[in-house]
């Protein structure tokens, strides 16, 4: 064990070289300087991340809370998150994804079983964990929280199918905690039309979808337009009357045959209704030529498979599989490229419309080189930090954007 004094002056050490770095103009800074600098706002400002899914990660280890589990969301080497590397990275107020898949709107509560053993599951993780982490209901709720030092875990409901037919669920999720809903997912629903989906089953927003947007206005959800189709979108502009997120959702404009991100026109339409698009990290998302070329290596292996007369999950094609992936490796994203996408939105509808939403424990391994997890949010802050982001700039970026627009919801849900 190190010296007692010997550990102090190593604390004293950190914190000198973090005051010159803070002394000192961007320009003036060596690499290594502005780096700790970027790790430093990343740790003094509130960062909010619009979309992780650790809970259905959680739930497809048949995670419980047992004693056995408790470490789990405190410490592990699987998925993108946990307690001790969000706390390396800064990440302080990850909202945590409620995630209904397509295939639970075909059942007869709509997936609300699921998502109440979902709900339940971060209640739970809050509770047996206290120290460390608290459910989060409000934008002071974070900021108390971030004060002492926890994570704060608010929730977003990924998928409205949930909702059934039955306006009144609304207020039973609200009171369950959640506090945005992601309209749809993979298909169309009923409340409306799926950017993933060509049925355009309402063309757009459905009667019952109108209601839903109306009503969530009411209690003080944030309506959350990821996943849904370009029709759906601007039906809900015209509903609204608060401000909107696009909670994991990224630009279009890299990406100009991917309809699950925003087009440029959507992303200024929604800079003017006040909201907030949440960049998303997954590579698909980012950029076309890495999405094309993975895509392409994709069927090059299906090819192959059924050349010889293989399935993915035979044993046999094990190998087969393996030796492709080493001669075709997959192609990523930088951290370089999702700065990009944030200064096109800052470009389009200025700084206050642009946040995080990153999708870890979503995308599966497709994320970009510098952001592989949620310890790597300085590395981000280091990129926009070269490109000229002042502190106030990235205080809003970083969270103040999102707390911004829950609060403006939440005080149009007070004034009814």
């Amino acid at each position: 064990m190190k010296p007692r004094y010997q550990s102090a002056s190593i604390l004293f050490l950190v914190c000198t070289l973090a005051f010159s770095c803070s002394t000192k103009s961007v320009n003036e800074m060596t690499d290594s300087e502005l780096k700790l600098y970027a790790d430093e706002l990343a740790h003094k400002f509130i960062i909010t991340d619009g979309h992780v899914d650790l809970p259905y990660r959680l739930r497809m280890k048949n995670f419980r809370l047992e004693r056995e589990y408790l470490g789990i969301p405190v410490s592990t080497k699987e998925g993108d998150f946990d307690y001790e590397r969000a706390k390396k990275g800064g990440l302080d107020a990850p909202f945590m994804s409620i995630y209904i898949p397509s295939t639970y709107q075909l059942q007869p509560d709509f997936g609300k079983s699921l998502a109440d053993s979902l709900i339940n599951m971060i209640t739970g993780i809050a509770d047996a964990h206290p120290d460390k982490f608290a459910v989060a209901l409000s934008p002071a709720d974070v900021e108390a929280n971030f004060k002492t030092g926890k994570i704060s875990l608010p929730m977003g409901m990924e998928n409205g199918a949930p909702v059934g037919n039955d306006l009144t669920n609304l207020k039973y999720f609200f009171d369950k905690g959640i506090r945005y809903i992601t309209l749809t997912h993979g298909k169309d629903n009923q409340i409306c039309d799926s950017s993933y989906d060509t049925t355009a089953t309402s063309n757009g927003l459905s009667a019952f979808g109108e209601q839903v947007v109306a009503e969530m206005n009411n209690l003080g959800i944030m309506v959350d337009i990821s996943h849904v189709s370009d029709s759906a979108f601007y039906d809900v502009l015209k509903i609204t009357k608060a401000p909107l997120i696009a909670s994991h959702s990224s630009c279009r404009k890299f990406t100009p045959d991917f309809q699950r991100n925003m087009s440029d026109d959507m992303i200024k339409k929604l800079g003017e209704n006040g909201g907030v698009i949440q960049i998303n990290f997954g590579s698909a998302f980012l950029d076309s030529a890495v999405r094309a070329g993975n895509e392409a290596n994709r069927q090059k292996l299906k090819a192959l498979l059924d050349e010889k007369g293989l399935k993915a999950t035979d044993s046999l094609a094990t190998p087969v599989i393996e030796q492709f992936q080493k001669e075709n490796p997959s192609l990523f994203a930088d951290v370089k490229i999702v700065a990009d996408h944030i200064d096109h939105v800052v470009k389009l509808s200025g700084i206050d419309h642009v946040g995080f939403g990153s999708d870890f424990d979503g995308v599966g391994d497709s994320l970009p080189t510098g952001l592989k997890d949620v310890s790597q949010f300085p590395n981000l802050i280091y990129e926009l930090l070269k490109r000229g982001y002042s502190e106030a700039d990235l205080k809003k970026v970083c969270g103040a954007n999102v707390l911004r627009v829950w609060g403006e919801v939440q005080a149009y849900a007070q004034s009814r």
